[in-house]
């Protein structure tokens, strides 16, 4: 084993062993370690020729439904990439009051606002079951030193994760309620298919109430206009599961129509149902 390998193995189980003493139901199972080509292909970037797989590893940590990976005020010391599952990151004011900023989910890049303070600003908490590789900044800095592809890389990625945040903040001041909501269902079902799942039916795992918290709005807005969608044919909803109809609607969509066209609309979908179920019977 080479000196480099002994390094990373020795950093990764420090910040291992910080994230246990904060919670202790974490879990250290399924995969243990990722190779630098693993690491690139999650985050969706370019292996870097000059560095051996074999040279670098990194350390996974699996955390359980409701854990936090990091609390605000903590010391930083790692950057986190998402292998599976789905998180939250939130402010929380001197009230407890949260308030919702991204979504973290498979190659994801996280922690990344410890940086310029060295401490966590934001909290992270699993949304699911979450198996999450570390990668200790130290280390991260020191491989930037003598393998100027790789920071270049990983400096991609969280300029990729603030053009997203960018394009929330602009979204949120510029559209509707209901605009807001389907360019999230977009946004997300665009997500699933980068990952390689289905981008017409998944499950939300996060609650409806931090839909709103992340769009600015009401947990009542977020239902409402989600039953709405449903009716028009947007949409399916049950429960947790959302199927997208009409994803160019969704993507179009500045306001709904009032609830009295929506009626309307609703109707004449059904009599051309109907209408059609009679021909194929006759």
């Amino acid at each position: 084993m080479s000196m480099q390998m002994s390094d990373t193995h020795v950093d990764s189980s420090s910040s291992a062993l910080h994230v246990s003493a904060m919670e202790p139901g974490w879990q250290r199972q399924g995969k243990l370690w990722s190779n630098l080509k693993e690491l690139c292909e999650i985050l969706r970037i370019q292996s870097v020729p000059s560095v051996s797989d074999e040279e670098l590893l990194f350390q996974h940590v699996q955390f359980k439904t409701g854990q936090r990976i990091h609390t605000i005020g903590q010391p930083f010391d790692t950057l986190y990439i998402v292998h599976s599952g789905f998180l939250k990151t939130v402010l929380i004011d001197e009230f407890g009051n949260e308030q919702v900023l991204s979504f973290p989910m498979k190659g994801d890049l996280f922690g990344v606002d410890g940086i310029h303070s060295k401490r966590y600003s934001s909290e992270a908490v699993a949304l699911s079951n979450c198996d999450l590789i570390l990668v200790p900044f130290k280390k991260f800095t020191a491989l930037g030193k003598s393998h100027v592809e790789l920071e270049n890389a990983m400096y991609s990625v969280m300029s990729r994760e603030l053009v997203r945040e960018q394009a929330m903040v602009s979204m949120l001041g510029a559209l509707s309620a209901e605009a807001r909501v389907a360019r999230f269902l977009v946004s997300l079902a665009d997500r699933f298919s980068e990952m390689g799942y289905s981008n017409k039916l998944f499950n939300l795992r996060m609650t409806r109430h931090e839909i709103g918290s992340y769009l600015g709005l009401t947990l009542e807005t977020v239902s409402r206009t989600l039953s709405a969608f449903n009716e028009i044919g947007l949409i399916t909803v049950d429960q947790r599961s959302i199927g997208i109809k009409d994803p160019d609607a969704l993507k179009t969509l500045r306001r709904l129509p009032p609830s009295s066209s929506r009626a309307k609309q609703v109707a004449l979908k059904r009599a051309k149902q109907t209408a059609k179920t009679q021909l194929a019977v006759a």
